[in-house]
């Protein structure tokens, strides 16, 4: 227990100290020093420090060469404390104003890997991943022959993965609400934004199934509309997937919108 006391005491006292000489380069009007510390709390990991530091260094080193430096690191306590939207706008900002700097590419692509830690989970709004896949797309441009480009195109697939599954989801959602008049185009807008994706020849049996179902539960107006669209999808199904494990519901499907299209209107 004493043991505990006296360690207990030296860290307090330890962190009194460093405060107190925290304090004190505060205070100092030896920028040199502020830089030197600075320098030395980013390396130890204290970055709130150092941010405070560089932060005040930045108008004084302005034009000068030390500006870069000072600038980058600042940049960087940003994104090592887990503000990723402050850190990509500062790296952005840093490519632009010292775009012939060594660090220029770098930045450049941190700013786009900021926005990739900035986008959210699948079933959030996906409007943060759109951008981190302009960005990333924006930095292949810029940098073509980077090594980082294989890693941007990873992530970019990572990021088109999570707006799949999102679209994905919104589809079915509306499938399985009965809502096959929103459903529709959603899945149609799904084969057309991912015409890679496994689920593709899923979605082409559903909008078969959503105009059937729609026309079945429509005005009869409307009805032979929506049985001839059912029909020519089926068509088309059959034509691109000729081995579907949905082929023979599907064509039940086709039979039974041949037989309801002849039916009297009356009926």
């Amino acid at each position: 227990m004493k043991r505990r006391l006296i360690w207990l005491s030296v860290s307090v006292l330890a962190f009194w100290l460093s405060a107190c000489q925290y304090n004190r380069i505060l205070r100092s009007s030896d920028y040199e020093l502020k830089f030197t510390k600075a320098i030395e709390y980013y390396n130890k990991g204290n970055y709130t420090a150092a941010q405070t530091l560089f932060e005040e260094l930045i108008p004084v080193f302005k034009g000068t060469p030390r500006a870069e430096e000072v600038y980058y690191y600042y940049t960087y306590t940003h994104y090592y404390l887990g503000d990723y939207g402050l850190a990509g706008f500062h790296f952005r900002t840093f490519a632009r104003a010292f775009h012939n700097s060594p660090h220029a590419e770098e930045c450049s692509y941190m700013n786009a890997f900021c926005y990739y830690l900035s986008s959210p989970r699948y079933s959030l709004d996906q409007s943060d991943t759109k951008n981190a896949i302009q960005e990333m797309q924006n930095f292949v441009n810029e940098f073509p022959e980077s090594k980082r480009i294989d890693t941007c195109n990873t992530l970019i697939d990572n990021l088109r993965a999570k707006l799949e599954k999102k679209a994905y989801m919104v589809c079915k959602a509306y499938y399985f609400r009965d809502d096959w008049k929103s459903a529709i185009p959603a899945f149609e807008n799904f084969i057309k934004d991912f015409p890679e994706s496994v689920k593709v020849e899923e979605f082409r049996f559903l909008i078969i199934k959503s105009y059937f179902l729609l026309a079945k539960n429509s005005v009869e107006s409307k009805k032979p509309e929506r049985l001839e669209k059912s029909m020519d999808n089926y068509l088309k199904f059959v034509d691109l997937h000729p081995q579907s494990l949905f082929l023979k519901e599907a064509e039940g499907i086709y039979l039974e919108c041949q037989k309801l299209r002849t039916q009297p209107v009356n009926q």
